[in-house]
């Protein structure tokens, strides 16, 4: 028999693709899932391929260093009778002289980029041919792979989806932003991988590191640690808090992950300044479903960052309601993290699921600022020991606050008032725009039997003391209205539940805070007022907060924090009530004109009024959206806009993609910045 000679191949990278769900990242390589066959056409020239006389076997190689025993490497010849465990090939049609074959990863096999050789061999007399590269992912449609999802819907959620919403703001008033994802759109998949490929962990040993790719809890590991910058790694992103931006992007004007991603590449991978909590977190969230994990972003609201690790945290106010001292403890009103979704063959049975990875750069773990991941089933029951930070993420949902009032004479005076950390732990509901409450995942009812034996293992005494049913009460309301450019009020509501009349005396204090709990200065403060209340009645003492007063105080977060203090002549008891106001930025409008259809020109008009009473300079509308714009556009205004002016200009988009997407806006000015809007718009698809 004369040789057998390869002509030319197909990797049918749009079928495969389509198949394998990763159609979305464009065809320009083969991205696959583990487990699952795909199929390459194979055509020899002379004659076709003969079975009992040829031999054809094939070699897939991943990594720098590709070996059998570290599974980087295999070499499988054409079978009959595929073995689920290990790389197989199976003839699926020979046509004259081309032959297709199946070829099929085992569900365990080592993610990234591989290439493939061919190897013929008749009468002894052998060729080896190189037919391409292909990208493999981790499989959450395969029951087999450790990242196994069972719902479609979810996995459309938490793998496909390329946008999504972030929930921002404060426990009395939550609010989303929108967020590009965008892990399918050009490079970034490259850009992943890059990551992947530079991170200590390869540098120390690029062996040990590929073959361990196979895992997800390691990936989410090495993930956790490349988006922040904080061990001089090359990681994404640099976090800073103090409102000093001026050197980069404030970390309230993204909208969304490609940008982030691709300056870090342009740069040389330099980290991108700057990112907070929901930034760090939505770059991961990306990466993650970049690779083939459900992840989704997660915030909890009054998040502790307990220092000393003794789930409390101690305030200490003055008589005025003014912070006492600095403390290391901090409560920030809202904290994101993500949420991945895998099994945990490392454990014992029963934490498979939801797992916490935290990027924002907190505290080390094992020498790195990385955390998780940490199954959300241990934080729930308290299982301090096990892998990966419990301690850590069960005091940023469980920590008590304790409030010191510091008299005149130095006494300090517990205050009280029940804890409220933990609160509203939200995430995007599946297939739609809405908030879903996942608090229960993470914590029992407060007050219950499980609440306790959980505290007793995780040896924590609850030390605020609750509000007795009898007494007096207090608690902040806030007016309709807290907009920017507005005053608005705020009142101490005082109760009393007790069969005799009460006196005491009442403070209200403000200060503009940011995000992570840092206090700033006072933007608003009432002289004490005695009152006396009534069996069974409600009065308010009010505090006019005045856009004069704040408006050069305020940081980008646009928060305010008020703290009142209630002295009880009869009992001596103080009571404290704290709560972080969000001042609201204007809405940006919206509209669509014409049908919108794929591949065809879709006009999107976007306005904003000035609410302020000063002119707003140097105002720019940043504008993006999966499937609907190649990048960013961006539209800087000429002029100041004027007090109570509208900003109005129309953009021409080319939808790419069909289906419901995001368009999302993000407005930027001297004044007033991180101004958000979104539009869902459902594109049909190009008629055939």
């Amino acid at each position: 028999f004369a040789d057998l000679v390869l002509e030319t191949w197909d990797l049918h990278c749009d079928r495969n693709g389509r198949e394998h769900r990763t159609a979305a990242m464009g065809c320009k390589e083969l991205v696959l899932r583990r487990g699952q066959p795909f199929t390459v056409t194979l055509r020899f020239s002379g004659r076709g391929y003969e079975e009992g006389v040829d031999k054809l076997a094939f070699n897939v190689e991943t990594g720098p260093c590709p070996s059998e025993t570290s599974g980087t490497s295999s070499h499988f010849v054409l079978t009959d009778c595929p073995e689920e465990s290990c790389w197989s090939a199976v003839i699926q049609q020979q046509e004259g002289q081309s032959l297709s074959v199946s070829l099929c990863s085992p569900p365990s096999a080592r993610i990234g980029r591989y290439s493939i050789t061919l190897e013929t061999c008749t009468d002894y007399q052998g060729s080896s041919y190189q037919i391409g590269d292909f990208v493999l992912l981790f499989n959450p449609w395969h029951p087999e792979d450790t990242v196994f999802m069972r719902d479609e819907n979810e996995r459309r959620e938490y793998v496909l989806s390329q946008d999504g919403l972030i929930y921002q703001g404060t426990s009395d008033y939550i609010f989303s932003i929108p967020w590009n994802f965008g892990q399918f759109e050009d490079d970034i998949l490259a850009i992943c991988l890059n990551m992947l490929d530079i991170n200590p962990k390869h540098l120390r040993d690029q062996n040990r590191d590929c073959s361990r790719r196979n895992d997800p809890v390691y990936i989410g590991r090495v993930v956790s640690a490349m988006v922040n910058c904080n061990d001089e790694d090359r990681g994404v992103l640099f976090g800073r808090w103090d409102n000093r931006y001026e050197d980069g992007m404030s970390p309230m004007a993204w909208i969304g992950s490609v940008d982030i991603l691709k300056r870090w590449k342009k740069f040389g991978c330099q980290p991108v300044k700057y990112g907070q909590c929901w930034v760090f977190a939505a770059v991961a969230c990306t990466v993650m479903r970049c690779l083939g994990i459900p992840s989704r972003v997660v915030t909890n609201y009054n998040s502790a960052h307990d220092t000393n690790a003794n789930l409390t945290i101690d305030r200490y106010v003055n008589e005025k309601g003014e912070q006492e001292r600095q403390s290391w403890d901090k409560i920030w009103n809202f904290h994101c993290w993500v949420e991945s979704w895998m099994a945990r063959p490392d454990l014992a049975a029963g934490y498979d699921g939801w797992q916490v990875l935290d990027p924002t750069p907190q505290e080390k773990s094992e020498g790195v600022y990385c955390c998780g991941p940490a199954p959300v089933k241990a934080i729930k029951e308290g299982d301090m020991l096990l892998k990966y930070d419990i301690p850590f993420i069960f005091a940023e949902v469980n920590a008590d606050v304790v409030y010191w009032v510091v008299q005149g004479d130095g006494m300090q005076k517990q205050s009280i008032r029940s804890s409220d950390v933990g609160k509203f732990i939200s995430t995007k509901s599946i297939g739609r725009d809405s908030r879903e409450d996942i608090t229960h995942n993470y914590k029992y009812p407060e007050g219950s039997e499980e609440e306790r034996a959980v505290f007793e293992k995780a040896e924590h005494q609850k030390k605020s003391i609750g509000e007795e049913d009898e007494g007096l009460h207090l608690r902040i309301k806030v007016s309709e209205g807290a907009n920017k450019g507005s005053d608005f009020d705020v009142f101490a509501v005082v109760s009393n539940s007790t069969e005799e009349e009460r006196v005491c005396r009442v403070t209200l204090c403000a200060r503009a805070t940011s995000h992570n709990g840092t206090l700033g200065p006072q933007c608003g403060l009432t002289d004490p007022v005695d009152i006396d209340i009534e069996p069974g009645a409600e009065k308010r003492v009010p505090l006019r907060i005045l856009y004069e007063e704040y408006r050069d105080k305020l940081t980008q977060d646009n928060l305010i924090k008020v703290v009142a203090l209630l002295n009880d002549h009869q009992t001596g008891d103080i009571l404290v009530a704290v709560r972080d106001i969000y001042v609201e930025n204007p809405p940006i409008k919206i509209r669509i004109l014409g049908e919108p259809m794929q591949n065809r020109k879709l006009v999107a008009e976007i306005s904003l009024v000035n609410p302020l009473a000063v002119p707003l300079i140097g105002c720019v509308f940043v504008v993006e959206g999966t499937g609907l714009t190649e990048g960013q556009l961006v539209k800087e205004l000429e002029e100041p806009l004027e007090p109570q002016a509208e900003a109005k200009f129309r953009m021409d988009l080319m939808p790419r993609l069909s289906g419901l997407q995001k368009l999302m806006v993000d407005f930027e000015s001297d004044q007033l910045t991180g101004v958000k809007g979104y539009r869902n718009v459902i594109i049909a698809p190009q008629p055939m």
